[in-house]
């Protein structure tokens, strides 16, 4: 039986989900997290750095995504390449022609032991590896749905928030917390990096401090020609600043 201990590097662009793959990764004795990456091209340069036999790679980060890494692994050896994912169990379905395996955030032990026990039985098997990564490659469907999940803390708890669920991100000094119909949580990213990586038209920014889904406003009041108090469905106002009236405008058009 292989006992080796197998180097593993976690590349997600979201710090929590990070820290939480590898705390489960720490529980299995055979496995070794030698580095994280937070984007795609920090993730090529520490698989040439550190070698990893194993990699955990998120599907979608800003700039390049998980599929584009793959497409951009060279070299003798490659890893056995992980995707760890946040779309739905149906889109993962329509990717499972192409990889070793797929994990669906968050990650259950049972799951991450399966498919590290994958792995290992590829390792000797070069030829293999490298015709999964092939498959990886390809393996992006045309329109694939976008269903990323946000990460929010509430006290020692850290939730996965489908997008449809956040009513707006609000900054409160250094802290900024996502809104839902129920409750509020704590996020891990500035306004500025959430807005970046949201990618979703229905999100506009309506004041500095304030991002808000445009499917949960229930009325807008004019308070003068350029600004506007915006009413959530939760009953939470929000006031749009000067600067950010071209959202208004877009919204009002929606």
């Amino acid at each position: 039986m292989d006992n080796r201990v197998l180097k593993a590097l976690i590349v997600d662009d979201e710090p929590i989900a990070r820290r939480i793959l590898r705390e489960e990764l720490e529980l299995l004795p055979d496995v070794a997290v030698v580095g994280e990456a937070g984007d795609g091209e920090a993730a090529l340069k520490e698989i040439a750095r550190l070698q990893p036999e194993l990699v955990f790679l998120d599907l979608q980060m800003p700039v390049m995504s998980g599929f584009e890494v793959v497409r951009n692994l060279t070299g003798p050896k490659l890893p056995v390449v992980v995707i760890v994912t946040a779309f739905d169990a149906h889109a993962i379905q329509a990717f499972e022609a192409g990889a070793i395996d797929y994990l669906l955030k968050p990650v259950s032990e049972a799951r991450l032991r399966t498919a590290v026990e994958r792995a290992r039985r590829l390792l000797d098997r070069p030829s293999e590896v490298a015709a999964n990564v092939d498959k990886i490659a390809a393996a992006q469907p045309q329109g694939a749905p976008r269903s990323k999940k946000v990460v929010g803390r509430s006290g020692e708890e850290y939730f996965l928030l489908d997008l449809d669920e956040i009513l707006a991100f609000q900054a409160d000094g250094e802290l900024v917390w996502i809104i839902t119909a129920k409750q509020r949580f704590l996020a891990s990213q500035s306004l500025r990096v959430i807005e970046d990586r949201l990618g979703e038209p229905h999100f506009q920014r309506v004041h500095r401090n304030a991002i808000v889904n445009v499917n949960h406003i229930r009325k807008m009041s004019a308070l003068s020609s350029q600004r506007w108090l915006i009413t959530l469905s939760n009953a939470l106002q929000i006031i749009a600043s000067k600067r950010q009236a071209h959202n208004i405008r877009k919204i009002l058009h929606w």
